[in-house]
């Protein structure tokens, strides 16, 4: 408790990549009830796979993982938001975290969106994609999610190389960084 983001870094010891799905029609029923994301917040999806931040090597910098997030909905891009831009380092996150609770080993840390200031990068998020539809042109024109929709996620070098992970899985959504 009560660690600081020096001494949280440290001790990261694995990054995964992970989605948290909200399902936004549920949660709007859901909110003036009192009780929150509950049923608004399935299961999330985890990449089969985690690496040690020196497995990122010079894509793990100021406690930030510097991959691109290329994310597809049914084969089309939806962007591919770079995680360097992150508000908050992962330390700084854990630290927060730890103001008021214990963390004990193994717990997850959650980074939120990956966003850029850029729109050209375009939104690893659909809620934040209609947000900006809306902004931009008065209304939202990429519909929420429906069954047999498929979501892809894969972190990418800069340059495009696939992420320095040593399984790539065929099939299945690959998701959002996070720490474990």
């Amino acid at each position: 408790m009560a660690t600081k983001a020096d001494a949280a870094a440290s001790r990261i010891r694995l990054i995964v990549q992970i989605n948290d799905w909200s399902l936004r029609t549920i949660g709007a029923r859901e909110m003036p009830r009192g009780f929150g994301f509950l049923q608004a917040k399935p299961s999330a999806s985890f990449a089969p796979i985690a690496v040690t931040p020196d497995e990122l090597g010079a894509a793990w910098r100021n406690g930030r993982v510097g991959l691109n997030l290329h994310v597809a909905l049914n084969g089309e891009r939806v962007g591919s938001a770079s995680g360097e831009e992150m508000a908050f380092s992962f330390p700084g996150l854990i630290a927060h975290c730890a103001g008021t609770r214990r963390l004990k080993a193994g717990t997850i840390v959650g980074s939120g969106t990956v966003s850029n200031k850029d729109r050209t990068a375009g939104s690893s998020c659909l809620a934040e994609k209609r947000v900006i539809e809306m902004l931009d042109r008065g209304e939202a024109r990429t519909p929420y999610l429906k069954f047999g929709d498929r979501v892809e996620m894969e972190a990418r070098f800069p340059d495009g190389r696939a992420g320095p992970f040593p399984h790539r899985p065929e099939s299945g959504p690959i998701c959002t960084p996070c720490l474990i």
